[in-house]
């Protein structure tokens, strides 16, 4: 197992990922709402350490 190195850069409500690679996917969340790009899922997060997902499909 190797580093990898992952950035994340914010843009108001928009967030782009990038990777050793370059540009990996982008995501918007506003409140607890947030939706994935790579994913393609919507997930709304809960009280405490938990989440709902629901995948595009």
């Amino acid at each position: 197992m190797g580093i990898q190195y992952r950035s994340r850069k914010k843009f108001g409500p928009f967030i782009l990922n990038f990777t050793q690679r370059g540009f990996s996917s982008w995501s918007i969340k506003i409140g607890r709402w947030s939706w994935n790009s790579k994913a393609k899922a919507h997930r709304v997060d809960l009280p405490g350490p938990l989440s709902w997902k629901q995948d595009k499909s």
